[in-house]
């Protein structure tokens, strides 16, 4: 009888060694990819059925309200994505309306981090980190001034919203701290969770009063929110 017999690779073959460690790689940047989209776009994993536009909330008690009426005549929610070239084109009017009716309109930010958007969900993290020492605001003009610079890049641009978060005077430990913590994702992910229910399907998204706008101009849009503040 004859046997055959198959030569066993050598114990220290480098290129089996290379390709092992390439497969590893891929493995890691594919799982990573895969965190990344179910922490920013999707819901936990649950065997219930996502909220209905009964169960969301336009304005929570934690959302962001960047103007303070002293007599509250209307509310205006956004749902943004601070890597939307359509929200960035968008911010100077919004800031003239908020200059015009803050004083009787309370206006509303709410994370809306696109899937499409590599960096959407990382620049909401640094927004919300800036947030919780005071500097909302300050680091979400920040990002939108800068948006051409780290917008539609597909290496992570954490390192870059960091030195922001350093040009505004925060303390960086507790921003990392903020950036890392369970809470903050929990945060974006419940507006995300509630624009879904209540039909956000892009960026900008306004809400006045509870009504969804379909806007075609800025003058109709100026005229809304005269109307409102009555």
């Amino acid at each position: 009888m004859t046997q055959t017999l198959t030569k066993a690779p050598a114990p220290n073959d480098p290129a089996k060694t290379a390709r092992l460690v390439i497969w590893i790689l891929l493995g890691v940047i594919i799982a990573a990819g895969v965190i990344w989209y179910a922490v920013f776009t999707a819901t936990k994993p649950t065997p219930t059925p996502p909220p209905s536009a009964a169960d969301a909330q336009l304005v929570r008690e934690d959302s962001h309200r960047v103007t303070s009426p002293s007599t509250e005549k209307a509310q205006l929610v956004e749902f943004l994505d601070f890597e939307c070239e359509s929200c960035r084109a968008a911010e100077p009017l919004v800031q003239e309306l908020k200059q015009e009716y803050g004083e009787r309109i309370t206006f509303v930010h709410r994370y809306f981090p696109l899937p499409g958007h590599r960096n959407s969900g990382t620049a909401a993290l640094a927004v919300e980190a800036a947030a919780a020492q005071g500097k909302y605001e300050q680091m979400a003009a920040k990002l939108f001034e800068t948006q051409p610079q780290w917008g539609e890049k597909q290496d992570s641009q954490a390192v870059l919203f960091r030195t922001f978060a350093q040009d505004l005077g925060l303390d960086l430990a507790a921003y990392d701290a903020a950036v890392t913590d369970e809470a903050t994702r929990d945060r974006i992910r419940q507006d995300v969770t509630d624009g879904t229910a209540l039909g956000v399907t892009g960026t900008p998204t306004f809400f006045l009063n509870g009504e969804k706008l379909v806007l075609n101009s800025e003058a109709e849009f100026r005229q809304k929110l005269t109307e409102a503040a009555k």
